[in-house]
């Protein structure tokens, strides 16, 4: 008797062991990550960022939501988005790129109902003072610092002379003002011969038509007039097109879009037709146009991001907040594990340098270069 009651002892021993590690299991994985971007109509990128990670962990895991198209008319509405996400109990992380105006506001409202949430922001609209209050980890590029990187990159494809592409309006904002200078600045260190160029306002009467059809008829001007280890830069997205397109009929160089990325008018410029199944994979998109520029005699020529960066913050951010949820660290805010995921999702080098404006220093909030790549 006491021989069987040590058996049955012994089986409700390990059936309960059994029910506790199955119970710790399961706990482990009732786990969510939100993920908040704009719709494909506002930044298809972001979109397919968020939508990679959906893939990869499922909606078991992963929630991603959208701000409305009119977010600045619309802000109730986001809001909303980002409490409905807070409210389910298993929701642990929010990467909100890019973060328009009614985030703060939004994670505001979160943290009236909780406050152990981890708040990745990319990209951020709001005032340096507002979202750094709110946000645990805040990332967005490191504007000024590109007045180094790119007469750097510009040198390194062999330029001896660099065309600053702007128009009065986006030289009014002191961030684009002072990179100018800068650039400037780093150019007349590097022996590199700064042009600075006035381009049509897209804004402007000429619209984005007129626009682009100066920049079209210039760069072959000052390409005959400077020569072909020319570099061209301009400050205005709608000017990328075009100016790829031209940079590579004429045979000069050209260091990267305004906004950094494989996508930026790199494909319209170069006739490459993304399909559906090919969105958001990056690595298709650089063979592409390695191959196209190889075919038009234009390989090493031309250079960039080797991924958007807001892609990264969302793509590599979610890697950061599955393992702060694994407890692999407890700090909010860990630069070199932050820069290990950079890493192996760019490929490159990652420069983080912390924010500093007005003489105020804000710890949380980071500006974020990396290496380029060349075709």
């Amino acid at each position: 008797m006491n021989h069987f009651r040590k058996n049955i002892l012994l089986v409700l021993t390990v059936v309960l062991l059994l029910s506790v590690m199955a119970f710790s299991a399961l706990g482990q994985d009732n786990w969510k990550i939100g993920i908040m971007t704009n719709t494909v109509t506002q930044n298809e990128e972001e979109y397919r960022a968020a939508q990679n990670v959906l893939a990869k962990y499922g909606p078991e895991h992963v929630i991603h939501m959208t701000f409305p198209d009119k977010f600045m008319d619309e802000q109730e509405t986001s809001i909303a988005n980002l409490v409905s996400m807070a409210s389910d109990p298993d929701m642990k992380v929010i990467i909100v790129c890019q973060a328009v105006p009614g985030t703060a506001p939004g994670i505001d409202a979160i943290k009236e109902i909780r406050d152990d949430l981890l708040f990745i922001i990319g990209q951020p609209q709001e005032d340096p003072p507002v979202i750094s209050a709110r946000g645990d980890l805040v990332m967005q590029m490191d504007e000024m610092g590109m007045g180094v990187a790119i007469p750097t990159q510009a040198k390194k494809l062999g330029a001896e002379v660099l065309v600053h592409y702007s128009f009065p309006r986006h030289m009014s904002y002191p961030l684009l003002s002072a990179r100018r200078e800068l650039m400037k600045e780093t150019c007349a260190e590097l022996g590199i011969e700064f042009v600075d160029a006035t381009a049509p306002d897209p804004t402007g009467d000429a619209g984005i038509t007129g626009a682009q059809q100066f920049i079209l008829e210039d760069v072959p001007k000052l390409v005959g007039k400077y020569g072909e280890d020319t570099c061209f830069f301009s400050t205005n997205c709608s000017h990328q097109i075009p100016l790829i397109s031209a940079v590579v009929e004429a045979g000069a160089l050209y260091a990267q879009p305004c906004c950094p990325s494989p996508y930026h008018g790199f494909p319209s410029a170069l006739g490459i037709e993304v399909p559906e199944e090919k969105m958001g994979d990056i690595e298709w998109i650089i063979e592409e146009i390695t191959a196209v520029l190889a075919e038009k005699g234009m390989t090493g020529r031309l250079s960039t991001w080797p991924v958007p960066v807001a892609m990264m913050f969302i793509e590599a951010g979610a890697e950061y907040a599955k393992d702060w949820i694994d407890g692999k660290f407890t700090e909010k805010v860990n630069i070199p594990l932050l820069k290990e995921k950079f890493f192996a999702y760019s490929g490159v080098d990652a420069e983080l340098a912390i924010l500093e404006e007005g003489g105020v220093t804000y710890d949380n909030y980071y500006g974020i270069l990396i290496d380029h790549i060349t075709f």
